[in-house]
């Protein structure tokens, strides 16, 4: 990653933390104390006053104090490793080592670079009899000892989640220093943590020269490349960890994660198996299984190992989530009393909090409790847009540079260029709009591979943008001008061949990424022969459904009226565009013309692929195929008239949202 500026100046809240730490190491406790309580009085979630006021406390050999303290610092911070290392000391105070161990054990598991913690660890297994335990420590100690100390700062920084300081010093260091396997691998580490790809995958391939056998760099090596969406290249880093450590769980998940973006999902079932025999009561490794087997439509097993997830862990929110997305299960009263229990529990986090609020939205809207459930679906989406860097002018600057570079005339000079082949048939469109029912219907022809929604579209625009891209005023897309026909043909023969890990031997296959309606110039610029069908949806339906979807990952536009209001609005702008910069270049499907004549809108589906018409398209719900959409089992059913009016049901409470979607709904049929 490029060298940032200077760090921000600090806030009138950081320099009091300063001056207190100062008071502390000068041995002036009580005058920390007072302090300290002062400023919580006006920042009582502060997370340093807090373990300022713990740290003082137990210095004055006020440990009950102390301990109280600390339980509050923990229901707001419940991974801070330092509240767990301090409350260990509070115990070493009380003569208490099984307690003192405990504590400082979840300290180092959570932050490996503590080393009082190792130190005091290591005495306290001395002092109960457990050498075994005691070497252990002292390794880590040794370890630390043998690292420069800015790279141990930087380390328990980067664990705690102060990424600023830790990526300053990092970054400090290696600029005197040169480059240190282990400060290059925090750097990368900083940058996967704040979803910086290239840059981490660029740094672990030069720590992996430096240090070929460093074992925890090719681990995050290859999780960077699976995030990446890199699967045949992560799968040779992980296999040969594998070779190493065959029974290491780290190494069996992350390989069973590249089965599935592989689409290998009987594989990555096989994997999470093996990890359930040592395992049994994980509740990770039973979420991850009942996702696999949700995938190959294996429902029922699927629902057993939710529940088992959910029964190792009662707050778990992903879990009941999990079973409210498959859209056909039904809540039992105990599992909603567990759930409401849950979800108003103080110590349940921010995650599984909205995790639940989601699922007992659905549950009520299944119960027909309708004013209970908006208030779930509410509470869910505000809780979610909590922790979102979303930024609509982003979406909608693309869009009016997309309109500025990318004319009909500017098409007309490019012609031909690009790939030729017709290989693929990209769905896009708003999520929610009946794009995985399109893709079932075509994924039942005999010529059409399903693959699923690839990410290879979105890796080249990152790749135009560039490093550190400026959001509001981007490299792409005015950097298609300066492209060359060459470039183009060259993106096109590497979609081609990046994707065709996901295929068969079907001439045809699909992309199903939404969000590739941003890019269809792009598209058309790389693949002039490829399909392109835009599944759209009335506005109101579209958005509702949109509001109350808890997305596993992306999407951060849909978890508020007024984000997902603009974004239609913007898409509908862009698609205007491109109708008119490409004209007959885009086949539009509505979805409500789908469920209202099926036979004939799959017959001009078909048509506009050049396809022969095949009666598997009309029972399109027979094809057994994997589906990791939300509606994975909902195209698994007859087409069904349901979902086109629920809307209706909410309407009382989405008077904000036709306001804001203004004429969306007269424009959705230009």
């Amino acid at each position: 990653m490029e060298t940032t500026a200077a760090l921000a100046p600090m806030t009138p809240a950081e320099l009091d933390v300063r001056r207190l730490r100062e008071l502390q190491r000068q041995g002036h406790h009580n005058d920390a104390l007072l302090d300290a309580e002062a400023r919580l009085r006006d920042l009582p979630e502060n997370r340093d006053f807090l373990l300022i006021a713990a740290t003082s406390l137990r210095h004055l050999r006020r440990i009950p104090e102390a301990l109280g303290m600390l339980d509050r610092l923990e229901a707001l911070q419940p991974r801070f490793s330092r509240l767990h290392q301090e409350r260990g000391l509070c115990h070493v105070a009380l003569k208490d080592a099984p307690l003192a161990i405990d504590g400082l054990l979840r300290a180092v598991n959570i932050n490996p670079a503590l080393p009082s913690s190792w130190s005091m660890l290591e005495g306290l297994y001395r002092l109960t009899g457990d050498p075994a335990n005691a070497a252990t420590a002292a390794a880590h100690v040794a370890t630390l000892k043998s690292l420069p100390p800015e790279v141990v700062t930087a380390t328990s920084l980067f664990s705690d989640g102060d990424l600023a300081p830790a990526e300053q010093i990092v970054r400090d260091y290696l600029l005197k220093h040169g480059d240190h396997p282990e400060a290059m691998r925090l750097l990368a580490r900083i940058g996967m943590a704040r979803d910086v790809l290239d840059d981490a995958e660029l740094l672990l391939e030069a720590v992996l020269i430096l240090a070929p056998d460093y074992r925890a760099a090719r681990h995050d090596y290859a999780q960077t490349l699976a995030r990446r969406h890199k699967y045949v290249q992560a799968r040779e880093q992980i296999e040969r960890l594998r070779g190493l450590e065959p029974d290491n769980a780290e190494y069996r998940s992350l390989a069973a994660t590249i089965a599935v973006g592989l689409g290998e999902h009987d594989k990555a079932i096989a994997l999470y198996r093996d990890m359930l025999i040592d395992t049994p009561a994980s509740a990770d490794v039973n979420l991850w299984i009942a996702h696999a087997l949700k995938t190959i439509g294996q429902v029922p097993e699927a629902i057993d190992s939710y529940r088992a997830a959910a029964q190792a862990r009662p707050d778990f929110g992903d879990a009941y989530w999990s079973l409210a997305n498959l859209k056909s299960y039904r809540f039992s009263d105990e599992e909603m009393a567990r759930m409401r229990t849950r979800e108003a529990s103080a110590s349940t986090g921010l995650v599984d909090r909205y995790h639940l609020c989601f699922a007992l939205g659905k549950a009520l809207e299944d119960r027909n409790q309708i004013a209970e459930s908006w208030s779930y679906y509410d509470r869910g989406n505000a809780l979610k847009r909590s922790e979102s860097r979303y930024r609509p002018e982003v979406m909608e600057t693309n869009t009016r540079q997309q309109i500025e570079v990318c004319t009909r005339d500017f098409f007309a000079r490019r012609t031909g260029w690009g790939d030729p082949r017709p290989d693929p048939i990209f769905i896009l469109g708003l999520p929610r709009s009946g794009s995985t029912l399109l893709e079932q219907i075509l994924a039942s022809h005999s010529q059409v591979e399903g693959t699923q929604e690839l990410a290879d579209i979105q890796r080249i625009v990152l790749e135009i943008q560039g490093r550190d891209p400026d959001l509001d005023n981007p490299r792409y897309p005015a950097a298609l001008a300066d492209m060359t026909r060459e470039d183009f043909a060259r993106l096109g023969e590497r979609y081609l061949a990046e994707t065709r890990v996901y295929r068969g031997d079907r001439p045809l296959f699909i992309d199903k990424m939404p969000n590739n309606f941003r890019h269809i110039g792009l598209i058309h610029l790389m693949l002039p022969n490829a399909r392109i069908i835009d599944a759209r949806r009335e506005p109101m339906a579209c958005c509702f459904s949109n509001l109350k979807q808890l997305f596993a990952q992306g999407q951060e536009f849909t978890y508020g009226v007024e984000d997902i209001s603009r974004y239609y609005r913007t898409y509908l702008d862009l698609m205007r565009h491109w109708d008119n910069a490409l004209p007959g270049r885009i086949l539009r499907v509505h979805h409500e013309d789908v469920v209202n004549d099926l036979d004939g809108e799959v017959r001009r589906i078909l048509d506009y692929c050049a396809l022969a018409f095949e009666p598997a398209c009309i029972e399109f719900h027979k094809t057994r195929r994997s589906v990791r959409t939300p509606s994975s089992e909902q195209v698994r059913r007859p087409i069904f008239r349901d979902g086109l009016d629920q809307w209706k049901k909410y309407e009382p409470w989405l008077a904000p949202l036709r306001i804001a979607l203004g004429d969306a709904p007269a424009r959705q049929r230009d």
